[in-house]
């Protein structure tokens, strides 16, 4: 009878007959993680810059921001820091230089310019930490050096002014993603959360759409209704993104993403970067938010000039309705249905960190993707699984438009009459 030598494996003898342990899955997303780091779609830092230092940054440090808390404005500290980033394994970035959307059109090109230099000035200061890129291949040598691969993201069709010239600068200046509105419509594109005055795009619209595809400038379908959506998915050449989007069915905010959309997700290639903002996530919380607003405009009618009655008034509500919140499972049970309707090959993640008042709880800051990592791993999601979530998918999206943009790159630029 043969009798079989131990088999030695990094260090550990196993007895002849003994079986390998299965990974944990913490061990799952820690390896998905170290292959191929997390590319957020979403984060809302320029906003923060502009709301909490007015850009004048000299004095702020970006290597740990967690005592910014400003008590007396209500606000808690930032998500954002070097430190928070490295635990939370982002490999890249999109920064959003959102602007207000209740800022006239020209004021919204000047906001728009002056974050994307704030950022620009965040990322000249940590050159050891954080690169400034603009494409794919780009952001593939930042994050094989170790860096933080950081792309500009703009959030909001006013910030370009009705101007397809305006477009072109900020491309040029190196935006790399236009969401076309924000949460109002703009003079070309309905908002989901605005009363639609355009039954989706115009036919300056689709112009925007068009030479964002010759561009190789991401079209981003977050906050847009689901009619410009469609109009959208009609029209491109080039692949979408939703950059931080939820699925309605399973949230009905109208932020999230009908089931009717995620299923063209296939056809056009493009991707939904999963958002944790808590309102976006758990029905239960939305619920609770809805008639918590209800609760103080009841109470604002009933006691007007009175807000210290109101103020009493809401404080009673909360004690007898004990908040709702949202946890990195609801997070995770969005994946899982756009896996289910649009297939693993277009999810991503977006975070929307710094542009909330917290995450879900178990990821309440940039942090915390390892926790929703591990929690995928736990439901069945194989390490291949984890790492197009984490990036690889958003880099065959980049790529797909950078593609689309070279394939015509002999057509003119659309035009449109400068108004003034």
């Amino acid at each position: 009878m043969l009798r079989r030598a131990p088999i030695i494996l990094a260090g550990i003898m196993l007895l002849p007959g003994a079986a390998l342990a299965a990974p944990s899955p913490e061990q799952v997303a820690q390896a998905a993680l170290s292959s191929a780091p997390v590319w957020d779609g979403h984060n809302d830092v320029p906003e923060q810059f502009r709301d909490r230092y007015r850009n004048v940054i000299a004095g702020v440090d970006f290597a740990d921001t967690r005592d910014t808390a400003d008590p007396a404005r209500g606000k808690g500290p930032m998500h954002t820091d070097l430190a928070r980033l490295a635990q939370g394994r982002v490999g890249a970035q999109f920064w959003s230089v959102y602007v207000d959307a209740g800022l006239s059109e020209q004021q919204a090109v000047q906001a728009t310019l002056e974050q994307i230099d704030v950022m620009k000035r965040v990322l000249a200061r940590h050159p050891d930490r954080l690169e400034f890129v603009t494409t794919a291949d780009g952001a593939a040598r930042a994050m094989r050096a170790g860096r933080i691969a950081s792309l500009i993201g703009m959030e909001g069709g006013h910030s370009i002014g009705s101007s397809l010239a305006v477009l072109r600068q900020m491309h040029a200046l190196g935006a790399r993603y236009l969401t076309l509105t924000h949460s109002r419509n703009t003079p070309w594109a309905d908002s989901s959360t605005d009363t639609p005055t355009h039954n989706g795009l115009t036919d300056f619209g689709r112009d925007v759409v068009r030479e964002m595809n010759r561009l190789g400038m991401l079209v981003d379908l977050s906050h847009v209704s689901e009619k410009t959506m469609s109009d959208v998915l009609d029209i491109t050449g080039a692949p979408v993104m939703f950059s931080h989007s939820g699925a309605r069915a399973v949230n009905g905010h109208a932020r999230n993403v009908p089931d009717a959309i995620l299923a063209r997700m296939k056809a056009n290639g493009g991707i939904v970067m999963a958002v944790g903002y808590p309102d976006f996530l758990s029905e239960k919380r939305r619920q609770w938010s809805a008639i918590l607003a209800g609760e103080e405009a009841r109470l604002k009618a009933l006691w007007r000039g009175d807000p210290a009655a109101v103020s009493a008034g809401l404080a009673a509500w909360r004690a007898n309705n004990p908040e709702v919140k949202a946890t990195v499972s609801d997070w995770a049970d969005h994946i899982d249905h756009i896996r289910k309707v649009a297939g693993i090959d277009h999810i991503g993640i977006g975070g929307d960190y710094d542009g909330m008042e917290t995450g879900p709880v178990g990821a309440e800051d940039a942090a915390g993707y390892p926790a929703l990592f591990t929690e995928l791993a736990r439901r069945g999601y194989s390490r291949a699984d984890l790492e197009k979530i984490a990036s690889r998918n958003m880099d065959r999206v980049l790529r797909g438009a950078e593609a689309y943009a070279v394939s015509r790159r002999g057509d003119p630029p659309f035009e449109n009459p400068a108004v003034f």
